[in-house]
């Protein structure tokens, strides 16, 4: 199995960006060292005080210098507020500082009504499926000087490696975006920390509607990932309170309380306890929105996710407020796993 890593740039309690980006940088030299396949960052907005990750394609520019193997990309960039030609470009430009190393994790997300004014985003898109594969064809076909002659854009150029050109993902928790991935045949990652009760349905229906791939950064054949919230620690009884922070994170969530994130001590305080260790053998139906556990936990918990949609690379995503210890949790992972490090 292929390990990878999505981070979100968390703000530590009473810190700054600077110390967010900081940690990102230190996550993301880890995960090179430890043999991680890839490495994405996340775009989120209006959350300032809890997540810096609101650029992806700068926070990429500084990790291409500051990594060695490991794959970069976004997890995702929002195309919804965006020109396609100008994401193309700036992951053309990152292709060349990092040649042969970077995706383009293409999604979408609406954020709040004040976010989308202040980046010019129309709420109103008469048919937003129809709209976001468009987008993610002018993208593709901008990296990859691919539009046919005669086209409007056809003359204009970009930026070039010279080498291999950003690989494209779709990105999205729906079985929606898993069908628009298909048709472009392109590479699909699912997002199941978000809505893992939609992750069997997706995959079969980005496997039922794949074509082969017209467009000259798509696959000939079905090539997916899931995201999954996990973490780990020695014991499953550790791992269990470091889970308490995603369980409560998200319980706060649902009653509208938006943008903090507790410690392990809060979390568990709010949740009335430790919560139960995530069994190491998940019912054939259940699909736990964040699973945790000892390395050799873990790695049967992954191995029976991954299956279920048929496939062989999974990215960690976390919510653990300590940075040692979210670092120590990837390690133990990748150990579980048998990663081999570079």
């Amino acid at each position: 199995m292929k390990l990878s890593a999505v981070d979100l740039s968390p703000v530590p309690e009473n810190g700054t960006a600077a110390e967010a980006y900081e940690n990102t940088v230190d996550a993301a030299q880890q995960a090179d060292r430890l043999g991680f396949a890839r490495f994405w960052v996340a775009e989120h907005h209006g959350m300032a005080s809890r997540l810096a990750g609101t650029t992806p394609e700068v926070l990429l520019g500084h990790l291409a210098a500051e990594t060695e193997s490991i794959r970069l990309g976004s997890g995702a960039v929002l195309l919804n507020h965006y020109s396609p030609f100008k994401v193309a470009e700036q992951f053309a430009a990152l292709d060349a500082l990092a040649p042969g190393r970077i995706d383009a994790g293409l999604g979408r997300a609406n954020g709040s009504p004040a976010v989308d004014r202040a980046l010019g985003t129309s709420r109103r898109v008469q048919n937003p499926d129809a709209d976001h594969t468009e987008k993610i064809e002018a993208v593709v076909n901008h990296l990859y000087d691919d539009f046919p002659e005669g086209h409007q854009y056809a003359d204009i150029e970009i930026p070039s490696s010279g080498g291999d050109e950003p690989a494209p993902w779709v990105l999205g928790s729906s079985a929606a975006s898993a069908k628009i991935a298909g048709k472009l045949g392109l590479r699909f990652c699912f997002a199941a920390f978000i809505r893992p009760q939609f992750a069997v349905p997706a995959f079969e229906a980005y496997r039922e509607t794949f074509e082969q791939s017209s467009l000259a950064g798509g696959v000939d054949e079905p090539e997916g990932m899931v995201a999954v919230n996990a973490v780990a620690a020695e014991t499953d009884h550790e791992a269990a309170r470091l889970r308490a922070v995603a369980e409560a994170s998200f319980k706060r969530m649902q009653r509208g309380e938006v943008g903090s994130t507790p410690s392990v001590e809060e979390a568990i305080d709010e949740l009335g306890g430790v919560p139960e260790p995530t069994p190491s053998t998940l019912d054939e139906d259940e699909w736990p929105r964040a699973i945790s556990g000892s390395p050799e936990t873990i790695a049967g918990l992954l191995e029976q996710l991954t299956d279920r949609v048929g496939v062989d690379e999974v990215m960690l995503q976390h919510v653990v407020p300590d940075h040692e210890r979210a670092l120590r949790s990837h390690e133990l992972i990748a150990e579980g796993l048998g990663i081999e490090s570079r």
